[in-house]
């Protein structure tokens, strides 16, 4: 059988032949990769000759390019379009990749060149990207537990591929009970829907065998809308509660045991390290150096952020009694009446604004806006090879015609990709042995219709993502280790949350926001109103992601997790923060992915707070010229995308902003005006 792995693939750019690549293909691909890997790091450790950069740090660098290649393409296809084939191969093949990886960290003779050239780097006269490069090098190995004895090497070998298993289930498990559940609806259950949530809710109905009738799904971008606005409060509840309910069904697919072995694991992990919790390890890697910086960061909100939303749960509950509920404001409530009151307050219904979001022009605003600030054109490729019909295709190139990289687009809700929004890569920028030019793909999980409608919720998470494809595209540096998002999780955030700015900037939507019907720009009248009504329910928006944040470092500080009872600790956490009970964390565990389907995010949720800090603080540096496009500053936040991890995360910042960070603009952003020093 012919494998396009083992082939020099003649595709235009270098893309995958993605209708040539079968399931089949990967396990073989896999097992070849991790034994020229192992080969390639052997003739490293075994060179007689004496450690140089060149012979050790840039030869791993050039090590492992096949499996990179071949676990690129995996990984995003298991996310983006999974099959039972696949998944089997996931779990089948992550304890075999960290035991590989892990064979290569603690590899005795390759960690001893390293740090032999650690010890003399102020000798080696390197380029300050050199230098950088062998210093996390070095502590990469050092955070493996390449310093550990024999006998506690073994067991981090043991626990990092007992969680690579985890987290691989753990996702599945999310995955299962989101393509598992639909609320079926008949004409008669729409009572309220407006009609872009109709048309949504017949497509997906359409796509599940169920044509004719109306599916809610658990993609966010369908129960959202539902819970917004269903006149249906006994249908809202049952779409609220298995929402917040998936991956924690008793039986085969409950992740409540897979969290408890996880947490426990991280705990000894982090032991073996040295450190007292799992947060104190994860911490010490990161702009925020320890957990206690991280909570006084939360808790600095907290307090404003609870006083906001006790102010607006009192609006809600006065309008629910004017319209005769006088039941207490429930969690399948708050979105309902929050949509009622902001329409009273502001004069402006989400069913009025969304026909202006439509996702065609939406993604053009996106594009234009890195026009204007980096330089960058987008031509559409309709030739070029995808993985599925939904996705679209653009060459990216400078304004003088030069090739930058290769952007996918897929923005579609369906059963067989994960829940959420991400950017990924299949090929990483790098200038080491040649130009290599990145291939990035960004997924949303937007409904599918006739147009495509977003809500500006929406319109910011795909400016959101577009920042992070930046980061990925407009990466130029030398080494692939550097590139694009290789950097500190409370780093990566920067770059895709100040791109969600441009959003919101008037001349962007005057331009862009167009009803799709008419072609009219949005009305001055009504994007006025739109703007003003940006931080409203922010109070409610700040409380469940900041309790997520606070839940996931409790989960992460604990000394002994061995017999966490997760509900019972859930419960317990939200009540010492004071959780107000109509709002839910945005997160529960069962289906926290970001902590649990991958260790990534663990201990490092609070990350989108602190990079709004930065993401705040600097676009108030283009608001300060009374030009957002000003060149001089984007020239700067250019040199934020393209650096990479060639330099300290707060050097690029202060060189960009001319100082380090306030939190003052993250409070004025989220109309949380009470002062640092009050909070």
């Amino acid at each position: 059988m012919s494998n396009p792995f083992f082939e020099t693939w003649t595709t235009p750019f270098g893309l995958p032949p993605f209708d040539r690549i079968q399931a089949e293909h990967f396990p073989p691909a896999f097992d070849h990769g991790m034994a020229e890997n192992i080969a390639e790091i052997a003739a490293i450790t075994g060179n007689p000759d004496a450690p140089t950069f060149a012979n050790t740090i840039e030869a791993m660098e050039r090590s492992g390019r096949f499996l990179n290649r071949v676990g690129g393409v995996f990984w995003n296809l298991n996310s983006s379009n999974t099959t039972d084939a696949l998944e089997t191969i996931a779990r089948d093949y992550a304890p075999k990749f960290a035991q590989h990886s892990m064979r290569i960290a603690l590899d005795p003779a390759l960690f001893a060149r390293v740090a032999d050239l650690y010890e003399r780097r102020d000798t080696l006269d390197l380029a300050p990207d050199q230098l950088r490069l062998l210093e996390r090098q070095h502590l990469g190995f050092v955070r493996s537990g390449a310093l550990l004895p024999p006998d506690a090497k073994a067991r981090m070998t043991a626990i990092t591929e007992r969680l690579a298993t985890l987290h691989t289930l753990f996702g599945q498990n999310v995955l299962h009970d989101e393509k598992d559940w639909q609320l079926v609806l008949e004409e008669s259950d729409l009572a309220g829907l407006p009609d872009f949530a109709r048309n949504a809710a017949a497509q997906a109905a359409k796509e599940r065998g169920q044509e004719g009738k109306y599916v809610i799904t658990l993609a966010r971008s369908s129960v959202e809308p539902f819970l917004t606005f269903s006149a249906r409060r006994d249908l809202r509840q049952v779409a609220y509660e298995a929402w917040i309910r998936r991956g924690e069904h008793e039986g085969e697919h409950d992740n409540r045991p897979l969290i408890r072995e996880i947490v426990a694991l991280r705990t000894e992990q982090a032991k073996l390290m040295g450190y007292a919790s799992y947060a104190d390890f994860k911490l010490d890697d990161s702009m925020a150096k320890d957990t206690s910086a991280v909570e006084r960061l939360l808790l600095q909100v907290w307090g404003p952020a609870k006083e906001k939303a006790a102010a607006e749960r009192a609006e809600l509950q006065d309008c629910a009694r004017a319209e005769g509920m006088n039941e207490p404001i429930a969690p399948w409530d708050w979105r309902y009446y929050a949509e009622k009151v902001r329409q009273a307050k502001y004069d402006i219904d989400e069913a009025e604004v969304k026909p202006y979001f439509v996702l065609e022009n939406m993604v053009r605003a996106a594009f234009d806006t890195a026009g204007r600030l980096f330089g960058l054109t987008f031509t559409e490729r309709p030739d070029l090879p995808v993985y599925h019909p939904d996705v679209r295709v653009y060459e990216v190139t400078e304004k003088d015609g030069r090739h930058v990289g290769i952007f996918l687009h897929d923005n579609f809700a369906r059963s067989s990709k994960r829940s959420g929004a991400w950017m990924s890569s299949y090929r990483d920028q790098e200038n080491f042995d040649g130009a290599v030019s990145p291939i990035i793909v960004n997924n949303n999980n937007f409904s599918k219709g006739e147009p495509t409608l977003l809500s500006f919720d929406d319109a910011e998470t795909l400016f959101h993502e577009f920042g992070h494809f930046l980061h990925g595209c407009l990466s130029d540096v030398r080494y692939p280790s550097q590139s694009g998002t290789s950097v500190r999780r409370d780093f990566v955030e920067l770059p895709s949350q100040i791109y969600e700015h441009w959003l919101a900037v008037p001349e962007t939507l005057s331009t862009y926001a167009r009803h799709h019907q008419t072609g009219e720009p949005i009305p001055q009248d009504l994007l006025r109103r739109l703007l003003a009504a940006r931080n409203f329910n922010q109070g409610f928006g700040t409380v469940e992601y900041t309790a997520a944040a606070l839940l996931d470092l409790e989960f992460h500080t604990r000394s002994d997790a061995a017999d966490t009872d997760v509900a019972a600790f859930e419960r317990s956490v939200l009540d010492k923060i004071g959780m107000p009970a109509e709002i839910a964390v945005r997160h529960r565990p069962t289906h926290f992915q970001h902590l649990f389907a991958g260790s990534g995010y663990a201990s490092g949720y609070y990350a989108y707070l602190w990079a709004e800090v930065l993401d705040a603080d600097g676009f108030e540096a283009f608001l300060e010229t009374g030009n957002p496009f000003d060149p001089d500053l984007a020239a700067k936040l250019k040199t934020i995308y393209s650096s990479g991890d060639t330099r300290d995360p707060m050097e690029l910042y202060t060189a960009f902003r001319g100082r380090e960070p306030r939190i003052e603009a993250l409070l004025k952003h989220r109309g949380l005006t009470q002062s640092l020093g009050d909070a």
